[in-house]
């Protein structure tokens, strides 16, 4: 099949994040952008769903997509995986962008550099998801950082959006610089860069062991950074605060999308030798990640820096699937590798869910504290039953995705017989009632100083209807998705 075609879902949001831009230009922002450029954004993301979609049933065995190199060296995989993180992307710049509409009305008239910066770190979400190769994954990951960077400081006028900017971008280039001095030692091993080829290389030929994890604790460097482990959480917080809002969306699902899709491919890829090792490691960082980020979450009074540390331990939740990832029994249906994929198509709809309601509440009070939410059912009934529901998921209580996504890593951390990790992980779940019931508390029983109604917009409710709908629809129909998950991950196990 020609490149093109399998190239077909990043070709079509690049060329819609340009015609954004230029119809931007010819507008000169006004009314037809804020109108027109919301949909057209959507319809580009939509359209590149659909590709995705089409290119499913091509993904069944492992293609190459060599980009024109010297040696042609491929640098992207069409697998089940890849197809499956694309979807993921898409839904995250879709949702995120509907759910900016009324925002980008009251905050900033720059509608057509948000919507075209958003599609193209939808389109660098893609292109790692697809990356088998150390060059490009490097190249991708940078790409989505400059544009989260720029989208982090958006409100031109706004200190904290800037300082928040600034944080992420600091950080952010010394991760990266981390990450690369590890690339470089792997490549310094083996001579390659393609994941598949360094993975034969270190079996042919192993290093000295303490030089290859050093290598691997490098490289985890510039991946947790993206997905905000511990201990390189520590932009997070202030870049959800300070960012605006549907950015703290998009950052706070968007990035770990990303992170998860390539940390997988290259562990499961390029060092299934040193799974031990790795294995070790992935769960220490799990067991600080989830801690870490659960305790400190119980003292915020500000909504987004409280989501910013849930996020941080949901991260940890997941990262177990992967720490409990094992080649052995690959039609097993508790495989880690699917675990995560299931618990990140679950924490996708219930985070952006609990954001867009987050928006709403932001948009009538003009302030992101938890107290703003007391009597959040007199305000507005709908926004408050979501609200509870996405509270519920995080936390993991049926019947919602959460509890499908954590029943799954906890199982298969049970089946690799890590049961240390899944106990910490249900004691971590069990800590985490406490801040996320005390706002839904506050916002079914509270009495709030004002009790005006909060009338959030049409498009604004079909983001929340929507993401409460599939939020539940994961636990109470759940086999399709199960399914989904472990096909993805048994055909990626058989790709390489």
């Amino acid at each position: 099949m020609n490149n093109l075609v399998l190239l077909l879902p990043e070709i079509i949001i690049t060329v819609i994040a340009f015609a954004i831009l230029t119809l931007d230009v010819i507008w000169q922002g006004g009314r037809r952008s804020a109108v027109i450029l919301p949909w057209v954004a959507f319809a580009g993301t939509i359209g590149a769903l659909l590709a995705a979609v089409f290119l499913w049933p091509f993904a069944n065995e492992f293609y190459p997509v060599a980009i024109s190199t010297g040696d042609s060296i491929p640098m992207l995989a069409l697998d089940p995986m890849a197809i499956f993180f694309k979807i993921l992307a898409t839904l995250t710049v879709a949702l995120v962008g509907l759910s900016a509409v009324d925002y980008l009305n009251t905050h900033t008239p720059f509608r057509g550099e948000f919507y075209a910066l958003t599609l193209l770190a939808g389109l660098s979400l893609m292109l790692l998801s697809s990356a088998t190769n150390l060059i490009l994954i490097y190249l991708s990951l940078e790409f989505l950082s400059i544009s989260s960077y720029i989208l982090t400081g958006y409100l031109r006028h706004d200190a904290r959006s800037t300082e928040a900017a600034m944080k992420y971008f600091l950080y952010g280039a010394l991760a990266s610089g981390v990450m690369l001095y590890g690339f470089s030692l792997l490549f310094g091993f083996t001579g390659n860069v393609d994941l598949a080829a360094i993975a034969r290389s270190l079996i042919a030929s192993p290093p000295n062991l303490g030089l290859v994890l050093m290598s691997l604790l490098l490289i985890l460097v510039g991946f947790g950074f993206k997905i905000a482990l511990v201990p390189f959480h520590q932009w997070s917080p202030d870049a959800y605060e300070g960012a605006p809002t549907p950015i703290t969306a998009f950052l706070s699902v968007g990035p770990k999308v990303a992170g998860f899709a390539v940390l997988i491919r290259v562990m499961v890829v390029a060092l299934p030798a040193y799974q031990v090792n790795w294995t070790a490691i992935l769960s220490l960082i799990a067991i600080l990640t989830m801690t870490l980020g659960n305790l400190v979450a119980l003292w915020q009074k500000n909504m987004k820096r409280m989501l910013a540390y849930s996020s941080i331990a949901q991260a940890g939740y997941m990262l177990i699937g992967l720490a409990a990832w094992s080649s052995r029994n690959p039609e097993h249906w508790l495989r880690g590798d699917a675990a995560i994929m299931l618990f990140l198509f679950a924490y996708l709809f219930t985070n952006l869910g609990l954001f867009a309601v987050a928006i709403a509440v932001e948009n009538k009070t003009g302030s992101a504290e938890i107290a703003d939410y007391a009597g959040l059912i007199r305000r507005s009934p709908f926004l408050a039953v979501a609200l509870l529901i996405f509270l519920l998921s995080l936390v993991g209580i049926p019947p919602t995705g959460g509890f499908m996504g954590k029943l799954f890593v906890f199982g298969a951390a049970i089946n690799q017989q890590l049961y240390a990790l899944a106990v910490i992980g249900i004691i971590n779940s069990v800590i985490s009632v406490y801040y996320y019931f005390g706002v839904a508390r506050l916002a079914l029983f509270g009495q709030g100083e004002d009790e005006s109604p909060i009338r959030p917009g049409l498009v604004m409710n079909a983001v929340v209807g929507v993401t409460m709908v599939m939020t539940l629809v994961i636990a109470l129909y759940g086999q399709p998705f199960i399914n989904l998950a472990n096909n993805s991950a048994q055909i990626l196990a058989a790709a390489f």
